[in-house]
Order: structure tokens, then C-alpha cells, then sequence
């Protein structure tokens, strides 16, 4: 019964015609061209900027606009759309790595291959069927800004940069058969199903971590990648080249620019959660100390 499961499940998720004999095309690929991918960052952009006016002419102050389950749902169903990337990708890996072994193994190891294409790779196949349903998820992870707005009332310029240049990076993967791409997948699409699904745990009304949470999981990732990039440039060079290491180039001042952003509002996030904590102490402090005094004034 669970070998049956499990050779089902790697059907659907690595062996089936649609991902076996996938090929990123213009022609047959939906949002597959430069003028969709710019068109649809600038239509994001555009559709939270003006959000963000009507609700500042329209929208009591401090007031949020009530969204009833929408936030919670969407959690649910982008945590679960990122554990099942993950998956399938996971067993395409391995799949891959077994049928062309035999083409690279003098030069490179599994983990190498991860980090570093071939010379030559073409954008086909189960790893790229996978990074093209990444590359659509991005357009869902969107739809968080609008949440954001709705209840703060506010553009945060950050979001509107990270989730456009993320969607513009998982693009060019495709486009120039990208190395790395397949580690980067994993790793965010590993730390998205906890971050959503934390988001959904804490959405149906069930406690907070005592930290930030989704902040240090981000930094995580951001950590990750930059080890990961730095071992691509190794391989880069010490291996005879990665395929698309022009993209790659591109993309590494692209995260650098991120990782930048993401520092200095690491560093906030975690001064201000600070400051909390020791107010918040200070006034208890205050408090234990008022009691006292109320005990010492009725002993008297």
C-alpha cells in the first residue's frame, strides 16, 4: 500500500509525459516572453500604487479593511503549493542526475551538477518543467502585497522591489538554463512551506512565535544563497564553466541589491523587537513595584 503511494506520487511528480517532455518555449509556454514578464511587473506595480492612493482618500486612519479567511486561505494554499514544488522537484533531481550521470560524472558530482549545468544545457525537461511552475508561483506570492496594503493602508517599497526582481530572476533561470537554480528552488520553496504555513498557524487565530519568525527564516535563506552562489563561482572556474553564468552574474547584483535591503530591515526588525521587549520589562517592573507599595501602605 505505501510503495504504491510513493511510486504514484513520483509519477505525478517526475515520470509523467507533461513533465518528462517539457520545453521552455516562446511560442507554447504561457508567460514564457520578456513583454509578458515586464508587462505583468509593471500591471503589480501599478495596481498596488493605486490601492495604496484610494485607500489614503477612502479609508478611515488606522482603520484596516477587514479580509475575513482570505489571508488565512492563501497561506494555506501557497504552503502547500510550495511543498509540492519541492517535492517534485526533489524527485526530478534525482531522476535527472540517474539518466545523465553518465555524461558528466568524470567532471562533476551530484551536488555539483545542482550547483553548476553542464555547458550547453537546454531549457527541457523535469527540473525546468519545475522552475517554470516556480516561476508562475511568483505571480501568486504577489497577491501578499495587496494584503499588506489593505491592512496597513501603505505601500512597502521593499515588498513591491523583492517580489518584482524575484519574479524577474526565476524568469531569466528559464530563459538562459541557468545554473544553481535547481538548489535555490529547493531551499525557498522549503523555507516558504514553513513560512506559510506559519502564516496559516497564525491567521486561524493560534499563538505567535516569540520572535520574529518569518524575519529570521528570510535571513536564513538570504544565507544560504550567497554560500550557494559563491560556490557556483568556484565551480565556474575550477570546472571548465556553468552554463548561463552571464544570467547568473546579472542575477548575483540583482540579490545582492536584496540582501542589502533585507539587512537593513533585519536590523530593524530586530532593534525595534528590542526596544519591545525592554519597555516591556520596564513597565513590569514599574507595575511589580506599584504593587509593592499598595501591600506596604495597607500593612501600615
Amino acid at each position: 500500500m505505501g510503495r504504491s503511494v510513493i511510486q504514484t506520487l513520483t509519477f505525478w511528480l517526475s515520470e509523467h509525459p507533461s513533465i518528462v517532455g517539457f520545453r521552455w518555449s516562446h511560442a507554447n509556454s504561457w508567460g514564457s516572453t520578456w513583454s509578458f514578464l515586464f508587462t505583468a511587473i509593471a500591471l503589480y506595480l501599478t495596481i498596488s500604487v493605486l490601492l495604496h492612493l484610494l485607500l489614503a482618500l477612502l479609508r478611515r486612519k488606522g482603520r484596516p479593511v477587514p479580509l475575513g479567511p482570505i489571508p488565512a486561505l492563501h497561506s494555506l494554499f501557497m504552503t502547500l503549493l510550495s511543498f509540492t514544488i519541492f517535492a517534485g522537484i526533489t524527485l526530478s533531481s534525482a531522476a535527472e542526475i540517474k539518466e545523465t550521470k553518465w555524461f558528466w560524472r568524470r567532471s562533476k558530482t551530484p551536488f555539483q551538477w545542482l550547483l553548476c549545468f553542464p555547458l550547453g544545457t537546454r531549457p527541457s525537461g523535469r527540473v525546468f518543467f519545475w522552475s517554470y511552475i516556480y516561476y508562475l508561483s511568483r505571480f501568486f506570492h504577489m497577491i501578499r502585497t495587496f494584503f499588506t496594503i489593505l491592512r496597513r493602508g501603505r505601500v512597502v517599497p521593499f515588498q513591491l522591489f523583492n517580489h518584482s526582481i524575484l519574479t524577474f530572476i526565476s524568469f531569466m533561470w528559464l530563459e538562459f538554463s541557468q545554473s544553481f537554480q535547481v538548489l535555490a528552488i529547493l531551499s525557498t520553496t522549503l523555507v516558504y512551506s514553513v513560512v506559510y504555513a506559519y502564516r496559516f498557524w497564525v491567521a486561524i487565530g493560534l499563538p505567535r512565535a516569540g520572535f520574529a519568525f518569518v524575519v529570521n527564516c528570510q535571513m536564513l535563506l538570504l544565507g544560504c544563497n550567497v554560500a550557494c552562489h559563491v560556490g557556483v563561482l568556484l565551480m565556474h572556474f575550477m570546472k571548465g564553466g556553468c552554463n548561463g553564468i552571464g544570467a547568473w552574474g546579472f542575477n548575483s547584483v540583482l540579490n545582492a541589491v536584496i540582501l542589502l535591503l533585507f539587512l537593513n530591515f533585519y536590523v530593524k526588525i530586530h532593534w525595534g523587537y528590542g526596544r519591545r521587549v525592554a519597555l516591556a520589562a520596564v513597565e513590569e517592573a514599574k507595575a511589580e513595584a506599584a504593587e509593592e507599595e499598595v501591600v506596604r501602605v495597607k500593612d501600615k
